[in-house]
């Protein structure tokens, strides 16, 4: 396994969340919080492993389960789906969401833009079964 230690240097909120469910994802099942800060190395606080599992699971990125006396945790989604789950975030903030949207699709290269049409017509089809 990579080493995830970054040295002495402040972490921000973001990237300690993408470690953790790095380290989640890559676990054979749910993982407690001390399996998690011992796979990223010494230089993590037990506490902060806890605090950031916890705002992961206020975000709806990962579940818990009771494990003795502690929680065993496990990623929600896949690396698609937690940045599906950011976007709509994202677009649930905003007032204007038809200028959001206008705007984010305008923005699209061809490919991307012919993709997304192509997912919307098989949504649409699939409703209609």
């Amino acid at each position: 396994m990579a080493d995830h230690r970054q040295g002495s240097r402040r972490r921000g909120q973001g990237e300690l969340e993408a470690l953790v469910l790095s380290a989640l994802r890559e676990a054979d099942g749910p993982a407690t919080a001390g399996w998690v800060k011992e796979r990223l190395g010494g230089d993590l606080a037990y506490t902060t492993v806890i605090t950031i599992l916890t705002r992961l699971l206020a975000k709806g990125a990962v579940t818990r389960e009771r494990a003795g006396r502690s929680f065993a945790w496990t990623p929600a989604s896949d690396q698609a789906g937690l940045a599906a789950h950011r976007m709509r975030r994202v677009l649930d903030a905003e007032n204007d969401r038809e200028a959001v949207l206008a705007s984010f699709v305008t923005g699209l290269g061809p490919d991307d833009e012919r993709l997304l049409r192509e997912l919307l017509g098989h949504s649409r089809s699939e409703g209609e079964d």
